[in-house]
């Protein structure tokens, strides 16, 4: 396999067509949109035009009924309400957490769940999205590495879970406002952080993010939108070249025996090829630094050794870690470090000059911390005294 070929899964994607039933516009790149446009029966000369309106209205001011897009006529509107439809995920629930933390549990095609995150900051409000059913990594301490993988998601199904968080805090744009910074930003940086590994549905994540970063709809600069892989080598330097996003990486081990066991990806890319991959990036992407997400595993990979180990492999990579605590859930096969061990660890780090920020769990209240995601329906087939079987309590 060459440094540029596409990695793929046996998964499937839900089409962006359904054999029958109109055609949702959401998640259609702006050449998918015209093209579809003329298949209706818009002029081709009008094509272009007419997708430049739809995105405003669909992405900008978050319209989905074509009757209130009124700077299209009369004759083109009741064409796309007979052909098209602008259809989002399905709310099925949202918890808040007593930090302000919001749970989305997001219903798409086939009925099939995921969860969406939302995470309220004084100086911005962070959205975990989603990019596949269940997640098929299996590092072994996340939660939602336990849930089998189902499917990809479309693009339309990963940017409608940013709409859909917009609706829920009724942040659309009135006539008056602009876009990017000058716009209202409840919403003001995505990661791809939720369900999945977003490297193994790449085409579909890149066009969501491609719109995202539109400057007529979402209008999300690149530097505030982060996607987070396990480790997809190969794909490393595509995402540069075609997303260019800030990268984080989730690193967790400072040894290729303890990360195979962490994050068995490791098995197929370890920790020196990974490495190579991510000393590339920057160069390619313009991005500032990457970001280590390293989790806190008591007695497992939080000696001093490890935070001298990992100093010397990122060198010569502008970075910074990610110090994040074991977020526990039921049958978890680890336990959460120390407050002194973690601050250890962090100081060494931060006397060698890199940031080591600890991340404060947020939403543990409602299981929306990071490593703790998992449908809410996979969840209720099995009872708590199932639960508690088989973890042994």
């Amino acid at each position: 396999m060459t440094a540029t070929a596409p990695i793929t899964q046996d998964v499937h994607t839900m089409p962006r067509k359904l054999p029958e039933g109109p055609l949702n516009l959401v998640g259609l790149t702006r050449d998918a949109m015209r093209d579809a446009l003329i298949a209706i029966g818009t002029p081709e000369k009008q094509a272009k035009m007419r997708v430049s309106q739809i995105w405003q209205w669909i992405y900008h001011r978050g319209v989905r009924d074509f009757d209130q897009m009124t700077n299209l006529s009369k004759d083109f509107r009741a064409l796309l309400a007979e052909k098209c439809v602008v259809q989002l995920p399905e709310v099925v629930t949202r918890q808040i957490s007593e930090d302000g933390t919001r749970k989305y549990l997001v219903r798409i095609a086939g009925g099939h769940e995921v969860e969406v995150v939302y995470i309220p900051e004084t100086d911005r409000g962070t959205l975990c999205v989603s990019s596949q059913v269940g997640c098929t990594l299996t590092c072994s301490f996340c939660h939602t590495g336990t849930q089998k993988l189902v499917r990809n998601l479309t693009a339309g199904e990963i940017v409608g879970q940013v709409m859909l968080a917009r609706d829920d805090l009724d942040e659309w744009h009135t006539p008056g406002q602009g876009t990017g910074e000058n716009g209202p930003r409840l919403v003001s940086n995505i990661v791809l952080m939720g369900m999945g590994e977003p490297l193994y549905n790449f085409e579909n994540v890149r066009d969501a993010m491609k719109i995202a970063m539109d400057g007529e709809g979402l209008a999300l600069s690149r530097r505030r939108i982060t996607l987070s892989t396990s480790g997809v080598v190969p794909e490393i330097a595509r995402t540069a070249q075609e997303i260019g996003c800030q990268l984080a990486v989730s690193f967790h081990a400072t040894t290729d025996e303890v990360r195979d066991k962490l994050v068995p990806i490791n098995k197929r890319w370890n920790i020196a090829e990974l490495l190579d991959a991510l000393r590339e990036y920057p160069k390619v992407s313009n991005s500032e630094r990457i970001t280590f997400e390293y989790v806190m595993l008591d007695g497992v990979n939080d000696s001093d050794d490890d935070a001298r180990r990992l100093i010397k492999l990122i060198e010569g990579i502008p970075a910074k870690i990610n110090l994040i605590p074991f977020n526990e859930w039921p049958g978890a096969p680890y336990k959460r470090s120390s407050n002194n061990r973690i601050r250890a660890f962090a100081d060494i780090i931060y006397k060698a000059g890199y940031a080591s920020p600890i991340r404060k769990p947020r939403g543990e209240d409602i299981m929306a911390a990071c490593g703790q995601l998992k449908s809410e329906t996979e969840r209720a087939r099995k009872s708590r005294k199932q639960i508690e079987a088989e973890a042994g309590m």
